[in-house]
């Protein structure tokens, strides 16, 4: 069963709850922290773009267009639809010499509130390159390109680069491929639904990823370098990533994935020498009020954040139409470390 993870409250009454699961790993597997149920098997949606992406640059794509960390970086984002992101995957895509209509992401409006009305006021129509996959689908096609896949249903579970990317998920969850339920994420690409443990997993050999083959380990420096060196990529202005890894630099690597999932990694440190893999699903799926609540205050209590970083984020206030803060949302849980 979940657990309460956070009380929305307005005056001196709770109002509701956001209920959930959460794992934390060391690098030699054992739990450090666990609530709610860690084998609840969920999607791991956008958490697992890193995963995506290392086939890209295992096969020689990333090198053969020429792709920098900063695109390294756009291919695992979820990024928010700046002007700074549709441009970088625009390249992404001349680099490869194709273009935005190559893209099977589809059309949504930028995610940052700012560029989305800029748009609305000149009547200007998004495209696929908005879409905060855009980079993880240019990665993808370069993927193709490179090893001559058909281009026109890269994003297609029978082509060869999605069957390599499930292998890579297989690989670094430590399950079998047999096992791992897949299904259609947002962006029309294949996901993939395995337990809270087996994210976590994946995290810790992402960040020690000695048990893998040379060029697979260089590939994971490389996305965990580019993740630190441009966290506003990986999500933007007003992204929960961002605004995470901006606060710990060089301490952490975070991404979101949609209907409340969110995965971590801490690096190898003082406090937690062999690092962390961290993984959560909030059960209503909710993205926007309890998960970065939860999320900071989980990092809080790693002695990763102090209890001053990301005081806006955690407890969030609560305001009415006027602006005047007339409740909270707070973490109520304890990781009993």
């Amino acid at each position: 069963m979940s657990e309460i993870l956070a009380q929305v409250i307005r005056g001196e009454t709770v109002e509701s709850v956001h209920t959930g699961h959460i794992i934390v790993l060391n690098g030699e597997r054992n739990t450090i922290a666990s609530i709610g149920d860690p084998s609840n098997v969920t999607y791991f949606r956008s958490a697992c773009k890193a995963f995506q992406a290392i086939p890209c640059i295992t096969s020689g794509a990333a090198d053969a267009f020429g792709f920098t960390a900063d695109k390294v970086a756009m291919a695992c984002a979820s990024h928010s639809g700046e002007n700074v992101h549709v441009e970088l995957a625009s390249r992404m895509l001349e680099k490869i010499g194709l273009s935005e209509t190559d893209l099977r992401c589809g059309v949504h409006m930028p995610f940052n509130e700012t560029a989305a009305k800029n748009m609305l006021r000149v009547g200007e129509e998004p495209t696929q390159l908005h879409n905060n996959c855009s980079g993880k689908h240019a990665a993808m096609l370069a993927f193709a390109k490179h090893i001559g896949s058909d281009l026109d249903t890269y994003n297609q579970a029978d082509n060869r680069i999605q069957k390599r990317i499930l292998r890579c998920i297989a690989d670094f969850t430590e399950l079998p491929e047999e096992s791992i339920a897949t299904g259609i994420d947002g962006c029309c690409a294949p996901n993939f639904a395995v337990p809270l443990t087996a994210m976590a997993t994946s995290f810790i050999n992402l960040m020690s990823p000695s048990k893998f083959p040379e060029p697979t380990q260089k590939a994971c420096s490389r996305i965990v370098e580019a993740m630190m060196k441009y966290p506003e990529l990986i999500g933007g202005s007003e992204r929960l990533d961002t605004m995470l890894m901006q606060a710990a630099p060089g301490k952490i690597i975070s991404k979101v994935g949609a209907d409340g999932v969110w995965c971590g990694a801490v690096l190898p440190c003082e406090k937690w020498p062999s690092g962390l893999g961290i993984a959560l699903k909030v059960a209503d799926g909710d993205d926007y009020r309890g998960r970065p609540v939860i999320v900071v205050e989980i990092l809080r209590q790693l002695g990763v954040l102090t209890v001053n970083d990301l005081a806006e984020l955690s407890p969030s206030p609560i305001k009415n139409r006027r602006g005047d803060v007339v409740g909270k949302v707070a973490p109520v849980f304890d990781l009993a470390i």
